[in-house]
């Protein structure tokens, strides 16, 4: 076969001209338009807001609510007899959101955008707090490096994290409103740049408070408080940090979805209702249903609400009965929790936006600065702080049962000043005892607010909590175990740390917490 030279040698040129022109568009040919390697920041943050703030929700319903003795469990009771092993969460699903806070930290930082900055700092440095008061030292300076080759990153102090925390959230709010770009992806506060330095400097203020028995808060409380221009705090509920959830799949509130099952595993402890009876306090209403027992609607009389005491053992937890009766023992004799974070096959009631996920009230932030108040941290009333916030967590839980069309609720939760009048409200008598009704309100305004109530406690040790009598310890625990993981991945830091905090036992105190 005779070839022609001429069409072989053009077409080899015309080869190599195709080979150069796609070696030179070779990266951008080859991009996957539906699989950016970069997103943008107002991306990233909606991911991150959800992921984090359902798993402190989360961690309220399994651990936080059971540990202060809000509920208490009738069956599968581990939680609440403290057979706690190691804890693979908040760990693992706040270092992976934190890998997500970085990209956007340096997305946002290229592109001049310091809102997005100085939000992701903020949300860092709340997961941070979240973490180490779970669980004490942890990896923080060279944490999520693994992209630098850090593969084992040292677990640093919690002293040292707290430090760079509060220097962070101080940062933050001079970033905040710098620029001028709207807060898109933001379903924790619409973008309004002022809540988001409300939060930070509120936030501040509850570490600080966290780290009193250990440094003098005082110079820095007064600088925020004194210029509230600069450092603008919570003013009312409506500032604080709490997600809405919604009405369509996947953003109603984490309980909604639950089976029945799982939900009735947990109801009103009897400690939550003997303080809540003994002071008059009608939040009794929002936060337990009637008994099955009972035969009540919505609401029903005071004795129609029952608690189930805290560490039961299985058998015993699941028979109890309030009336020491035999026959009216069992889950049909105990309350169930609130309407509000009712799920759908509990009740035609519940409602997919009851419950929101509070990460800070302004409640808190009122019984924080009563407590610095009094203890002469800061200037102002403590009886004024105290009182705000009393009226504060009553208005928050009759405004939510407004929301759900629950008005039989919420006129009973309609702040009458008698409350504050009664001996073991009213803001009178020593300081210990002062501070006593502080932790109390405190703790009653946190229900499932995280680990918030648990932390706080293991601070102040308001209210009284004992272990059950089925407990595995006889101590309440003041610690999460690190994930099972870490020992076998990062063990040479896993090692320098324990040496450093103590057995990493529930039982091992952390910095902050001055026994």
């Amino acid at each position: 076969m005779k070839f022609n030279s001429n069409y072989i040698a053009g077409l080899g040129l015309a080869f190599a001209l195709a080979l150069t022109s796609c070696d030179k568009d070779f990266e951008e040919i080859n991009m996957n338009p539906n699989s950016p390697e970069t997103v943008s920041s107002s991306l990233l943050l909606p991911t991150i807001i959800r992921n984090s703030t359902n798993e402190i929700s989360g961690k309220a319903w399994g651990y936080g609510n059971v540990v202060m003795q809000y509920t208490a469990k009738i069956q599968f009771t581990n939680e609440d007899r403290y057979n706690w092993g190691p804890e693979g969460n908040p760990y693992s699903t706040f270092y992976n959101s934190l890998r997500d806070i970085n990209n956007m930290i340096s997305i946002s930082t290229e592109a001049n955008q310091n809102n997005y900055v100085a939000v992701a700092k903020i949300m860092r440095a709340h997961m941070f707090s979240f973490m180490t008061d779970a669980y004490g030292d942890l990896p923080y300076s060279e944490a999520t490096k693994a992209k630098e080759s850090i593969n084992y990153p040292v677990f640093d102090s919690q002293e040292q994290i707290y430090s760079n925390i509060l220097s962070e959230l101080e940062e933050a709010n001079e970033l905040l409103g710098s620029t001028n770009e709207v807060i898109e992806g933001d379903i924790l506060f619409e973008g309004d740049v002022m809540s988001w330095k409300k939060f930070a400097n509120s936030l501040r203020l509850r570490i600080l408070m966290r780290l009193s028995d250990r440094i003098d808060p005082s110079a820095a409380m007064q600088t925020i408080l004194s210029d509230p221009t600069k450092y603008p705090v919570f003013t009312s509920f409506e500032d604080q940090a709490a997600l809405q959830y919604l009405q369509d799949v996947p953003n109603q509130h984490g309980l909604y979805t639950t089976r029945s099952g799982s939900f009735d595993e947990y109801r009103l402890s009897e400690n939550m209702e003997s303080v809540l009876k003994e002071l008059n306090d009608p939040r009794l209403y929002a936060y337990a249903q009637p008994t099955n027992d009972s035969g009540a609607g919505i609401i029903g009389e005071v004795d129609d609400y029952q608690g189930v005491p805290n560490g039961l053992a299985d058998e015993e937890a699941l028979a109890y009965s309030p009336s020491g009766d035999p026959a009216k023992g069992g889950s049909n004799f105990i309350s169930r929790v609130g309407l509000l974070w009712s799920c759908s096959a509990c009740t035609s009631l519940a409602n997919p936006i009851g419950a929101q996920a509070i990460l800070m009230s302004y409640a808190e932030l009122q019984f924080i600065l009563a407590e610095a108040s009094e203890k002469g941290y800061i200037t102002g009333d403590a009886a004024t702080y105290y009182n705000n916030g009393v009226k504060a967590a009553f208005n928050y839980y009759e405004s939510r049962y407004r929301i759900v069309n629950l008005p039989e609720i919420a006129d009973l939760l309609v702040f009458d000043e008698a409350y504050l009048t009664q001996p073991k409200v009213a803001y009178t008598g020593s300081t210990e005892e002062k501070l006593s009704k502080i932790g109390t309100q405190k703790w009653l305004s946190l229900f499932f607010t995280g680990l918030e109530a648990w932390y706080d406690w293991r601070r102040t040790d308001y209210p009284k909590i004992e272990p059950g009598p089925a407990a595995y310890i006889n101590t309440v625990p003041v610690r999460f175990m690190y994930p099972s993981s870490i020992q076998a991945l990062n063990g040479d830091n896993y090692e320098a740390a324990i040496q450093r905090q103590g057995p990493d036992a529930i039982t091992t105190r952390v910095w902050w917490d001055v026994d």
